[in-house]
């Protein structure tokens, strides 16, 4: 020990308590969902949705994922996010991609069942997967968002051990009983298939 180096003062001691004290001052109080906080795919960021817009679930052991559901929002990216966290709205996804650099949202825990596809057997066997943009604007479907959202169906695909076939990977619209068109006829299925078979 260098004895020539002052000793701190009690004061500095208790200015540096105070300070390390204040992150934890700051951190939200603890929520009733024990889930840790992490995502399933790790590139993706969490952007929680209310729980008011999911059902809690312990997946696979409850029901096993046995499909992937491709969406278009019909919204931007931010009110995509903001309608999953609003309690009153009773919808979201798992994750969201974002058109202009394929960044990814997770909203809903894989384990948990998103309230995605308006059909509740559906709803329990499937991952949903919701992109930026609006069906008839192909503009919204760029190199980046096909790129990201195949890496991670594709990721889905290896976890669940779902088929990397249209069979297993759908659009929306395939859904029995939906009155929804998504992704639409401008959604290359083919040149996504190809990239979610490459990944």
């Amino acid at each position: 020990m260098d004895r020539a180096s002052p000793l701190p003062s009690r004061r500095r001691i208790l200015q540096g308590a105070a300070l390390a004290a204040v992150p934890y001052a700051l951190l939200p109080t603890a929520q009733a969902d024990a889930r840790p906080r992490t995502v399933d795919h790790p590139p993706a960021e969490w952007q929680p949705a209310s729980s008011s817009n999911y059902t809690a679930s312990d997946r696979p052991s409850s029901y096993s994922p046995d499909r992937v559901i491709i969406h278009v929002t019909q919204e931007t990216y931010a009110d995509t996010l903001a309608i999953f966290r609003n309690p009153q709205k009773k919808v979201s996804a798992h994750y969201v991609v974002r058109s202009a650099d394929g960044h990814i949202a997770q909203c809903v825990h894989e384990a948990d069942i998103a309230w995605h596809a308006g059909n509740w057997d559906y709803n329990t066997r499937s991952i949903g997967i919701e992109h930026e943009g609006w069906v008839e604007k192909p503009a919204y479907f760029t190199d980046a968002l096909y790129a990201q959202s195949a890496r991670l169906t594709a990721a889905i695909c290896a976890t669940y051990g779902i088929p990397k076939d249209r069979t297993h990977i759908i659009g929306h619209y395939q859904v029995p009983g939906t009155d929804h068109t998504d992704p639409g006829p401008n959604w290359d299925w083919i040149r996504y298939m190809r990239l979610v078979n490459v990944n």
